[in-house]
């Protein structure tokens, strides 16, 4: 047995069963679900992806009902994501798509877990009533001093700053700096809330953790985390799940995210403008 660390949701330990086919049946359907988004999102291959969805949540409702019912959740909020491209885009029409099939995909398995399927395991713990330990204000810290060494040198070494809007507008660099932030709250709410919450109900961390990478990474590829972008953006998400796992608190995986994500817009628009932001010392000349 392969013993699970408490999950943000569920107070009992989840255990995995290496001799037990009905185990491995399990983790095969929730793979071939959080798989579907490296076909739907990384390769953005539609309708080829729903195959995978829909087989994997097919597979966990005939191995175990209550896997099958949290598996149709997690393809849902794929599906709703799946309907727009996630291409950044600036305009008027791109952030209303955004911002309405982005807020769908967390809306509505949150509504059907609580209200159909009848269980809570999907919450947004903003007060938790607990201090941030030092260790947590010290990571800050670190993600900061990481994001400031990495980014600058990852978007413009590998030209990725080219996957993302050209800033020619008048108002392009604002509503960057909007949309990189909402775009990072909003995947905390899906990929942690939500999807490796669900999967945390039935799986060990470990395993839920990698699952959840899975949807993470692909969909930040599509975003525009391309090249070699999943050397940190997958310990990233990892990271992310562990935790919200070991300290149960969305405001502080928000935080997180978002320190980093300042990073990430200044080092965009520091890519299209060379004079603003000069302040990076592994940006390449």
């Amino acid at each position: 047995m392969l013993a699970g660390m408490t999950s943000p949701v569920i107070e009992a330990p989840v255990t995995f069963d290496r001799s037990d086919a009905r185990d491995w049946l399990r983790l095969s359907a929730a793979a071939l679900v959080c798989a579907a988004a490296i076909v739907l999102f990384a390769l953005h291959e539609r309708p080829e992806g729903y195959i995978p969805l829909v087989a994997g949540v097919a597979l966990g409702w005939y191995v175990d009902r209550s896997l099958g019912k949290d598996l149709a959740l997690i393809a849902l909020g794929q599906a709703i994501i799946s309907t727009i491209s996630l291409e950044a885009d600036l305009s008027n029409a791109g952030i209303a798509r955004f911002a309405i099939a982005l807020s769908l995909a967390v809306a509505v398995p949150w509504a059907l877990a609580r209200w159909v399927v009848g269980h809570s395991a999907v919450t947004f713990p903003v007060r938790t009533g607990r201090k941030w330990t030092r260790a947590q204000w010290w990571y800050l810290a670190v993600v900061i001093v990481a994001g400031y060494l990495l980014l600058p040198f990852y978007f413009i070494g590998s030209g990725a700053y080219l996957n993302w809007p050209d800033l020619s507008g008048d108002t392009d660099v604002a509503r960057l700096f909007v949309g990189v932030n909402a775009v990072g709250i909003w995947d905390e709410l899906f990929f942690i809330c939500v999807v490796f919450a669900l999967l945390c109900r039935h799986f060990p961390l470990w395993w839920a953790n990698a699952l959840q990478t899975l949807v993470f990474v692909s969909f930040l590829w599509e975003l525009g985390y391309r090249e070699w972008a999943p050397v940190f953006t997958i310990p990233f998400a990892l990271i992310q799940g562990w935790l919200f796992a070991r300290w149960k608190s969305f405001s502080y995986v928000v935080t997180v995210h978002l320190l980093f994500d300042a990073v990430v817009f200044a080092a965009l628009v520091h890519a299209r403008h060379p004079d603003l932001f000069d302040i990076f010392v592994t940006a390449p000349r």
